[in-house]
């Protein structure tokens, strides 16, 4: 048995995406396969939030294997575990590239595993889709970024709170560098729309005791919550925070939206959440509700259909569209057809293209609100929001590589 056959039998038993058996599928099977490398949290402390992202790959995968694959060729997923955990992102970065040779690699959760692998990607010359909202600011023509960032969410998120409920804001952030760069855009648009900060705690990963955090938050009295919490330990807080009868208003860019909290907590430890997410499987849309049959069909025991998994499936799509448009797997083709500025699909929460300076998703933002039965409405939803900053600030791909991440204090130089 040759190796390329043992490594997709090994896919199939990691997957259970390479499925033969059809005339079609069978012919497929015998072209020499596009290869996806997966690399995502299965297991840890983010794997809640996680699963969702390689069922939605795989989900992508398969529909497209059964529609005749990539330009006749089958996709064969060669997916490791993870497991939260930093180093293990860096080894298997480097054996996909190296060893599985993939043409492309979907990766990483948190931030801090994306800056870990993101120079190893830069360094073998490979091409990832990082498929996470998160702090913005990557700069760099390796990664494509199908999630959600701060000018879509926070620009919409805190004005309206602001408005709602008082300008004075407390921020309760994860300790690492999604943490605190998201809690520097807080500050900043609080500051832009006359507020003032009323307190701010970044959280080491894997603390589940908030005592002292409730209580300063009591004493401090601010009109309203941003909590950036991330992770099973860092989720604690919403219950012993009900206990302590804090009952404030709480926003977040990453509640609910990834860790379906309103699902997993009794209510109403949620009450009065607002989160801005491009995706949650609540949006009451013909294209979410096709969608999340066809997830849940796949794979009835999953418990939430996130934000994660959404952006994970379209990238899939997308990856096939610039393909098929560049007629080659090779990096440097397709971002040539980035570069035409019109890589757009109908995604399940709407329309969204890819920004060629900053290879960035536009994005439908909807406003989730929580109720006192960790119900979900819609107050808001603002569509085709586009992924600004980074082009506004220096960011042009098309013209200039720096492999880098910049932030609102540190922006990219201006061309």
């Amino acid at each position: 048995m040759s190796k390329s056959v043992l490594r997709g039998l090994r896919a199939a038993a990691l997957t259970g995406t390479l499925v033969l058996g059809s005339p079609l599928q069978s012919a497929l099977a015998a072209e020499n396969p596009i290869k996806l490398g997966v690399l995502e949290d299965q297991s840890g402390d983010f794997a809640a939030a996680t699963i969702g992202k390689v069922h939605a790959i795989q989900l992508a995968a398969d529909e497209i294997n059964k529609a005749g694959g990539i330009m006749g060729r089958p996709l064969e997923l060669v997916a490791y575990d993870t497991q939260s955990d930093n180093t293990r992102y860096q080894e298997f970065m480097r054996r996909v590239l190296q060893r599985d040779k993939v043409d492309v690699v979907f990766a990483g959760f948190s931030s801090a595993s994306r800056e870990a692998y993101r120079p190893i990607v830069d360094q073998f010359n490979g091409f990832a889709f990082y498929n996470n909202q998160y702090e913005g600011g990557v700069c760099d023509g390796h990664m494509i970024v199908t999630g959600a960032v701060p000018e879509q969410q926070f620009s919409t998120l805190i004005p309206y709170m602001m408005e709602k409920y008082g300008k004075n804001v407390y921020t309760l952030a994860a300790d690492y560098n999604f943490g605190q760069i998201s809690a520097e855009w807080v500050r900043k648009i609080v500051k832009e729309n006359g507020g003032k900060m009323a307190g701010e705690e970044f959280i080491p990963l894997g603390v589940s005791q908030f005592s002292q955090s409730i209580q300063n938050i009591q004493k401090a009295k601010p009109d309203f919550v941003v909590t950036l919490l991330v992770g099973t330990a860092q989720a604690s807080y919403y219950e012993q925070a009900a206990s302590a009868n804090v009952n404030l208003p709480m926003a977040s860019s990453v509640n609910v939206g990834q860790g379906y909290e309103h699902k997993r907590f009794k209510p109403p430890s949620l009450k009065d959440m607002y989160v801005t997410t491009n995706y949650i499987e609540e949006i009451d849309s013909p294209k979410s509700k096709e969608f999340y049959a066809k997830f849940k069909a796949k794979f009835p025991s999953e418990p939430y259909v996130n934000q994660e998994a959404e952006n994970s499936y379209l990238a899939v799509y997308l990856y096939k569209q610039m393909v098929e448009r560049a007629k080659s797997t090779k990096r440097e083709d397709i971002r040539k057809v980035i570069a035409l500025g019109d890589v757009c699909m109908d995604a399940p929460e709407g329309k969204v293209c890819i920004d060629p300076k900053s290879q960035h998703m536009s994005h439908t933002i909807y406003l989730a609100k929580v109720g006192a039965d960790h119900s979900i409405s819609f107050p808001k939803v603002w569509e085709d929001i586009k992924p600004y900053w980074l082009g506004e600030a220096g960011c042009d791909l098309t013209k200039k590589d720096p492999m880098a991440q910049y932030t609102p204090s540190n922006p990219p130089p201006k061309p």
